[in-house]
């Protein structure tokens, strides 16, 4: 129980230790802001309706497939009735017949086919009878659910018990970002440090379980620690001085015009999403070269440091270039629409790379890569160094 209760202690020291730094950033807030929050959040309450499934039962009339030649493009607007039968909720088993009106221009429209399962926004009256019914989405869960249990089944089958390990990781990993980091954040705590003390814990309690508590494991944390605090590092003062706003995509402006009770730093959102993004790749290259330079240590005990630290540059080198290029073909594929945009445009490379959204995104891709980099030698040094004489109760 001793690496639990020493990860627990972990936990609760970077919360006090954000806790307190937030504090000292926090400015206080005058009665009037207090009410003016106030109001915003009851203007930010979630509409009165119910998302519902159904299953179209039939589809008594469709004019999609028709072929109007004499419509204007720009005009064009197309209807479906759909018999529909819910099949969730408290109105589950009733049917009625909605209209789905379809804009031809449209890009993204949704043509319902007979069998489909939809989802609804359903209001009821104050008899507490079903009011309105409107279309919003192609029920896609079950193909999510299906996918994911795939990945489980063979994380398991596969891996056995390492792939358990992962699984419980993924999911610490989910939880700490969705109900830790978006919650403080939308406090108003601040992103970047946020940010750095969830990856602190993320990384021990992660390394912790898939490695057990030893020597390369302490050894790990501490050089991906090291690589995530560069890549945020560099990551601020290259966009600083590029002056990057954080409202480079579609995204980030709707969250700046939807929560206009909050003072959100989104610079600071995109610094916690480079260092975030980093994560996983560099904690993967550092229990890699923590793992193999344990190896060695335990084939020739008496290497000399200074050979075990070049061994273990040597292993880095190999990773560095492959996991340089994971992470910026991860976001070069997030881009590839945008890629064609630029392509079918003809913009010149100088228009690109000057725009916020490809700035942020180079600067990203690069700040990551370099914390990958710069995480290797300091792995190396600190398992080739103290490493080989910190004595934890190895598992």
């Amino acid at each position: 129980m001793k690496p639990f209760k020493k990860a627990l202690a972990l936990v609760l020291m970077v919360f006090v230790l954000l806790g307190a730094a937030n504090a000292s950033l926090a400015t206080n807030s005058t009665e009037y802001e207090d009410e003016l929050t106030e109001y915003y959040e009851k203007q930010m309450e979630r509409p009165d309706y119910e998302t519902i499934k159904a299953k179209v039962i039939g589809i008594p009339f469709d004019d999609t497939e028709i072929d109007k030649p004499d419509v204007e493009p720009l005009l064009d607007v197309r209807y479906q009735h759909l018999e529909i039968k819910i099949t969730s909720g408290k109105h589950k088993g009733k049917e009625f017949t909605i209209k789905n009106t379809i804009e031809m221009i449209s890009p993204y429209k949704l043509i319902v086919k007979k069998g489909d399962t939809i989802l609804l926004n359903l209001t009821e009256n104050e008899a507490g009878e079903v009011e309105t019914l409107r279309l919003y989405e192609i029920s896609r869960e079950n193909s999510i659910i299906a996918i994911i249990a795939l990945f489980m089944i063979l994380l398991v089958v596969i891996g056995g018990m390492a792939g358990v390990k992962s699984i419980l990781t993924l999911a610490f990993t989910a939880l700490m970002i969705g109900f830790v980091f978006l919650p403080l954040v939308l406090r108003g705590w601040n992103p970047i440090l946020t940010s750095i003390g969830i990856s602190i814990i993320i990384t021990a309690l992660t390394l912790v379980v898939i490695s057990g508590y030893n020597k390369k494991t302490v050894t790990a944390i501490l050089g991906t620690v090291g690589g995530v605090i560069v890549a945020g590092s560099i990551s601020l003062l290259v966009g600083s001085t590029a002056r990057l706003t954080g409202l480079g995509n579609d995204d980030a402006q709707m969250l700046a015009f939807i929560p206009q009770h909050m003072q959100l730093d989104f610079k600071g959102l995109l610094f916690a999403g480079i260092i975030i993004g980093a994560l996983g790749a560099v904690m993967d290259v550092t229990l890699s070269v923590a793992s193999a330079m344990r190896e060695i240590e335990e084939v020739q005990p008496k290497i000399k440091n200074k050979d075990l630290i070049r061994s273990g540059m040597n292993i880095g080198k190999d990773i560095m270039g492959s996991m340089s290029n994971t992470l910026i073909l991860a976001y070069a594929g997030g881009a590839i629409h945008l890629m064609l945009l630029f392509s079918i445009f003809k913009m010149t490379p100088r228009e690109i790379v000057n725009l916020d959204l490809i700035a942020s995104e180079i600067i990203r891709a690069m700040a990551g890569s370099i914390g990958l980099i710069c995480a290797i030698p300091l792995t190396a040094f600190l398992a080739g160094t103290v490493g080989r004489y910190y004595k934890p109760k190895e598992k």
